[in-house]
């Protein structure tokens, strides 16, 4: 009986993915997000409602365009499933009401920054600035982080990766940290509160350090560039729901 309450917030996650698809693809390339419709990105022919159900449609059409017959990326239906996957769990977390809202929209957020600095190498303002603001908004309502954490977190979330990317700059001549990712940590800072910018910094390093060596085993070299939003925004994601639990293991051990 439970799991039939999931069923409509799964479905409208899958909706919400396939509108996270057109963000992806359009927002760094500063298209908008509203019109024209969406086409086939090869043949540029106009995708009918029927070929745009999420997950269902690229199953139907064997993951190929119905007329070109180019591959379409398996990323659409991959996102429209974390689409359902992310509001289950907003859901689960924080039941029904607004304050799954404003955590589901942090977490798509995060997944479409994920994607687009993975590709591009850039974090849109559009979506970093302006989830500031709105991560700002929920501490004044929510029991968790309230306005002066929320605000404090913002600050001193950009400003140490702030600090981290002068001094790196000053030593290496080079730049080490784009503002995208400032203000990504702004961000991140403004929805988690001040008590979780360190834990979230951490666990991005950990894992940007790991693919680092990675890089610099294969054919990248030493001189590849990490994408560092790209790991800043999954450990902001996992310490929106086991954040408590993660402080709670590091101070015990003192």
């Amino acid at each position: 009986m439970i799991l039939f309450y999931y069923i409509p917030i799964v479905i409208i996650g899958l909706v919400s993915g396939s509108f996270l698809n057109v963000v992806i693809y359009r927002v760094p390339r500063e298209k908008s997000v509203v019109r024209p419709r969406s086409a086939c990105p090869s043949c540029r022919s106009p995708i009918r409602w029927y070929e745009n159900i999420p997950v269902l449609s690229y199953i139907i059409l064997r993951g190929r365009c119905r007329s070109c017959a180019e591959r379409i990326s398996p990323r659409y239906p991959v996102v429209e499933l974390f689409g359902g996957a992310l509001a289950a769990l907003a859901f689960y977390r924080y039941g029904a009401g607004v304050h799954s809202l404003f955590a589901y929209a942090f977490l798509m957020a995060l997944l479409a920054i994920t994607l687009i600095d993975w590709e591009h190498r850039i974090i849109p303002d559009e979506i970093s600035i302006s989830f500031i603001l709105i991560g700002i908004v929920w501490s004044f309502i929510r029991t968790g982080p309230g306005p002066w954490e929320s605000a404090l977190g913002a600050l001193v979330g950009g400003g140490v990766l702030y600090a981290v990317g002068f001094a790196y700059k000053l030593l290496r001549k080079t730049e080490g940290m784009g503002g995208g990712d400032v203000k990504l940590m702004a961000m991140i800072g403004a929805f988690l509160g001040i008590k979780l910018v360190l834990p979230v910094i951490v666990l991005a390093s950990f894992g940007g350090s790991i693919y680092g060596l990675f890089l610099m085993h294969g054919k990248g070299g030493s001189k590849t560039s990490v994408a560092f939003g790209s790991f800043l925004a999954p450990a902001a994601a996992l310490c929106l729901f086991y954040g408590g639990a993660i402080l709670t293991w590091y101070f015990g051990r003192f």
